[in-house]
């Protein structure tokens, strides 16, 4: 186990101070640390951000018991990139990830490069008991599975998606079988698999991924010197749009299909948080838990997502494409009934697990995130002059915007720079830029700055994409950060 030498001296002018070694000597112990990913969540679908139609009392009761993050920023408004950055730390353009992988078998072999540092890496090699369940979608080959990047166990699937009826998805497999086309079975319809290994999922699949966290729970509680580390990331509500008709009766109100689905899609990922605090708390490891709850980007409008009162939807660099709802839980330590209205990046996730977990981070690990605790905990904003950054490409042109304090400057579509109070305006409704012409310029050159860390994509989702990335020689950064226009 790495431990830091601060913490080490302090534990020894501790126990020379006190020979009963009694509680209140003692360092504090270090937090088990419960991720929970969902997929595609719109900003407005849960209870605790102001939903008007679904339900989520599971979420609802641990937000209320702790502090709702309403300036939390992915790092990409896309599924791929934004839990690329998750892991890492940092932006995904700088190495490479800035598109989803290929939309083919394996993923075309590709995958986050392996010189990466992951959290769950540092969280390991501190000695906590790692495990990763639900969606991965970061490379399908050995060298990038989850049981080489740090998690001990893993239940899920390696694609960016997967059906959610057991008994449909295995009959389609079985035509596919009888025609002779096995090897080219879709990874949205393979069987999900426990640490390499095939696994026969009856469950409806987000239930079967609560099923999981539960038993990873259980066996965390039997390693008595091992804190835990769980990222849970659901695909729900992620398409395809599949719902159970238990969890859609829930909302008789909702008449809209699409939305009705939707619903019962993030119902169900609200019964799991039950099921998982249930076991937290029957293993007794419930009051040293950090709960983190957020979404990888924001939510897809065409399949009923709600973003309101944000503009737009995931892919946006608007914010309703990558704000998403985030609160922190942990009894005792975590602020109770607040809310925490400063900006914060998921890329802040590796630093500040690490500090928590008295992790040691290596020295050539490069990070854009930083460890934004002591702040949190001072209501203090954590990045006061800092910018977030944000970058999406397009045809021929690449969407893009930066957040510094309560100002943001974006640029979409070929358009003109606008800038927002986002503090005041987080519809982003009223545009600024004429007002303060100077905060423009800042703003814009700092996202020019920033691009020049870039690296060349390493894939793209669609061949297509690629041949337009040649055809239009991509980025034309020099066009995008113009101040012409």
């Amino acid at each position: 186990m790495i431990i830091n030498n601060s913490f080490k001296s302090l534990s020894m002018i501790a126990a020379l101070l006190c020979s009963s070694c009694a509680i209140a000597s003692k360092a504090p112990e270090r937090p088990n640390i419960l991720f929970i990913l969902a997929d595609d969540l719109g900003y407005a679908d849960v209870g605790f951000n102001g939903s008007p139609d679904i339900k989520t009392p599971n979420l609802d009761k641990l937000a209320s018991n702790g502090t709702v993050f309403t300036s939390a920023y992915t790092a990409h408004p896309f599924c791929g990139p934004s839990r690329a950055g998750l892991l890492t730390g940092r932006y995904p353009h700088k190495f490479g990830s800035q598109f989803n992988l290929p939309e083919s078998d394996s993923s075309g072999g590709l995958g986050v490069p392996v010189e990466e540092t992951y959290i769950s890496d540092v969280l390991h090699n501190s000695g906590y008991f790692t495990g990763a369940i639900g969606k991965w979608h970061l490379g399908e080959m050995a060298e990038h599975h989850p049981n080489v990047r740090g998690f001990d166990e893993f239940y899920g699937f390696l694609n960016g998606g997967h059906q959610y009826f057991p008994e449909e998805f295995k009959a389609s497999v079985k035509q596919w079988k009888a025609q002779g086309l096995e090897h080219a079975i879709p990874g949205y319809f393979r069987p999900l698999e426990h640490n390499g290994q095939d696994v026969d999922e009856k469950e409806y699949i987000t239930d079967g991924l609560s099923r999981e966290a539960v038993t990873f729970i259980e066996k965390a509680a039997k390693k008595k010197d091992q804190p835990f580390f769980l990222y849970l990331a659901y695909n729900a509500p992620h398409s395809p749009m599949q719902a159970k008709e238990e969890d859609m009766a829930m909302f008789p109100e909702i008449k809209d299909k699409k939305r009705k689905t939707y619903a019962g899609m993030v119902y169900a990922v609200d019964r799991g948080v039950k099921k998982i605090v249930e076991s937290l708390k029957a293993t007794g490891q419930f009051e040293n838990t950090l709960i983190v709850f957020t979404s990888d980007n924001g939510g897809k409008l065409k399949f009923g997502a709600n973003n309101y009162p944000l503009t737009a939807g995931k892919g946006s660099v608007h914010e309703g494409g990558y704000r998403a709802p985030m609160f922190f839980h942990w009894p005792n330590q975590v602020p109770a009934n607040k809310k925490y209205t400063y900006p914060v990046s998921a890329l802040d996730f590796f630093p500040t697990f690490a500090g928590l977990a008295n992790a040691e981070i290596p020295t050539s690990k490069q990070l854009d995130g930083k460890n934004i605790w002591s702040k949190f905990l001072a209501n203090e904003s954590a990045r006061k002059g800092e910018t977030i950054f944000a970058m999406r490409h397009r045809l021929g042109y690449s969407d893009v915007s930066a957040r510094k304090d309560n100002w943001k400057v974006i640029r979409t579509a070929n358009g003109k720079w606008q800038l927002f109070d986002v503090d005041k305006d987080m519809a982003e409704k009223h545009d600024l830029s004429a007002k303060h012409p100077n905060i423009v310029r800042e703003l814009v050159t700092s996202l020019s700055t920033w691009s020049w860390t870039h690296a060349d994509p390493k894939w793209f989702h669609i061949h297509k994409e690629g041949y337009e990335w040649r055809e239009k020689s991509m980025p034309r950064f020099h066009e995008t950060f113009s101040l012409d226009k």
